[in-house]
């Protein structure tokens, strides 16, 4: 049987240390170190870890859309042994190569389902999981339909009570496209927002990643601005989330916000 293909071009990068770089069609999509999955080289993957650590102890059902590198799903295995994941990733050649360079470790509960996350979710049962991370790219930007509030709505059904949505939400300075995702997320029921991001990108200074955390119940924010400043990265919080976007038109399936694409590395930063 042929190895599936992908219409991305696929490629996987070495460094000196050991870790691997998963590229996809020129962008860079995960970064793991075999030696030591707690290693997370993209600070906003680094947010995303700081806000599971904050969820009680023991094992966490986790439901990932997007895979790539699986970087956090092994986060999660290495911190939290046997925590029973799912993973939304329709491209099998992608999960292919990425399992065959660099394998997921004995033991592991993470199992990979080839379909997109507007597809996987709807088969997922309701109340099962303690965390939702959207972290998925097409053509360098967020697939539309994975911000809109029908998708959120069925984030909310498959999250606890108690669950924690995260998505990966790269923006302009303004952040109008986490704005209408923000809101559409308050419309979905995941009323408790707030915002994780570098200094430089929540204070509009350049283009940049950043983290919507979203839950049906209270967020700790002092407990996790505690959680941040061990993070390499000078990194804030903006909690007024709410207010911020009370007046923006959530996005919806009839208006889908449109996620914008990196622009050159020149021109990531506002002078």
């Amino acid at each position: 049987m042929s190895a599936p293909q992908s219409a991305a071009r696929i490629e996987l990068h070495t460094d000196e240390h050991g870790g691997v770089s998963v590229v996809v069609d020129d962008q860079p999509q995960s970064y793991v170190l075999p030696s030591d999955p707690g290693m997370l080289g993209f600070e906003y993957v680094q947010h995303m870890a700081a806000v599971l650590d904050l969820l009680p102890p023991g094992r966490l059902g986790v439901t990932h859309v997007g895979g790539a590198g699986l970087t956090l799903a092994r986060y999660v295995q290495h911190t939290r042994p046997g925590s029973p994941q799912i993973v939304l990733e329709p491209d099998e050649a992608l999960t292919a190569e990425v399992r065959r360079v660099l394998p997921l470790p004995r033991g592991h509960r993470v199992r990979v389902r080839p379909v997109t996350g507007e597809e996987g979710i709807l088969a997922l049962h309701s109340a099962a999981a303690d965390a939702l991370v959207l972290d998925a790219f097409a053509g360098g930007s967020v697939p539309a339909a994975l911000t809109t509030l029908e998708f959120l709505t069925q984030v909310r059904r498959v999250l606890r009570p108690s669950g924690v949505f995260l998505a990966n939400l790269p923006d302009e300075p303004g952040m109008r496209f986490v704005a209408r995702v923000a809101a559409a997320a308050g419309e979905a029921g995941l009323t408790h927002r707030v915002l994780v991001a570098t200094h430089d990108v929540l204070k509009g200074r350049r283009f940049g990643n950043v983290v919507l955390v979203a839950s049906p119940e209270p967020i700790d924010v002092a407990e996790l601005r505690r959680a941040l400043t061990r993070s390499p990265f000078p990194t804030g919080v903006r909690a007024d989330v709410g207010s911020w976007c009370s007046a923006v038109k959530p996005s919806t399936a009839a208006e889908p916000a449109l996620s914008p694409t990196a622009p050159t590395a020149k021109g990531w930063r506002v002078r």
